[in-house]
């Protein structure tokens, strides 16, 4: 059973969870810890996650899940009693988060609503993801599988992680690219999630330049580029049947 020193180290947590909350939510600012503690959700997820980890590393059976599921039907984040969450971390409205069993979180981490730190297939072991310190992970985003995102990151909204991100840098798009931000690599947790570069629209902006170049090229030459693209569509390739594994499993 968890000792005075388990209690007293969840306790430090929590605290430090709820001055996290009033450094990063703009809207926390001059708020009192007694009224962040009894109204934001995402504190409210992860204080229970917090009694409920430590009753987990104990061994008590049943507790753990329950508070986990109590937690999940009252704010709508769902943690497993099994992840391994660091210090200060806040979530910010937190609907729709998802973190798996075996995803481990380091300190100073924030997670915006719809976030998911989830697996993929069946096999077991580390199958989650690892999250470092100082990251921050725009609404939606899926980081998928034993992967891990290094120090002072940032995951940008809706973008799908299923490999390893390199520290201080910021992947954006599905799947996720690493990407930079005017030729820098931006540092701090306010990143401008608004203006975020995307590189499958600068490929496809690329691709338009160098078509049109082509074009004029043809042009020049007395060929007109339309009777070009006639031919290439009056001969399709045909499709092939796919073979191998089902993706879906199965």
């Amino acid at each position: 059973m968890p000792g005075l020193g388990t209690f007293a180290r969840v306790a430090k947590e929590i605290r430090r969870d709820v001055h996290a909350a009033q450094e990063r939510d703009p809207a926390a600012r001059g708020v009192g810890s007694s009224e962040i503690l009894a109204i934001w959700p995402g504190v409210h997820a992860v204080l229970a996650h917090r009694v409920a980890h430590a009753l987990f590393e104990a061994g008590v059976p049943l507790l753990p899940r329950l508070i986990a599921g109590v937690a999940r039907f009252l704010t709508g984040i769902e943690i497993h009693p099994a992840a391994r969450i660091g210090r200060g971390l806040f979530i910010d409205h937190g609907m729709g988060v998802v973190i798996g069993e075996t995803a481990q979180i380091g300190d100073d981490v924030t997670l915006y609503q719809g976030v998911t730190l989830g697996g993929t297939g069946f096999a077991c072991g580390k199958r989650h993801p690892t999250v470092e310190d100082n990251v921050t992970i725009g609404s939606g985003a899926k980081l998928l599988g034993p992967i891990t995102v290094g120090h002072g990151s940032k995951i940008g909204a809706n973008t799908v992680v299923i490999h390893d991100v390199a520290p201080n840098s910021t992947v954006v798009g599905n799947p996720g690219h690493p990407v930079r931000i005017d030729g820098r690599r931006p540092e701090g947790p306010d990143a401008d999630w608004a203006h975020l570069p995307d590189p499958i629209s600068d490929a496809i902006k690329g691709l338009a330049s160098r078509i049109a170049v082509l074009e004029r090229a043809l042009a020049e030459r007395g060929v007109d580029p339309a009777t070009i693209a006639v031919a290439a569509a009056d001969e399709p390739e045909p499709l092939r049947a796919a073979r191998g594994p089902n993706p879906a499993g199965g």
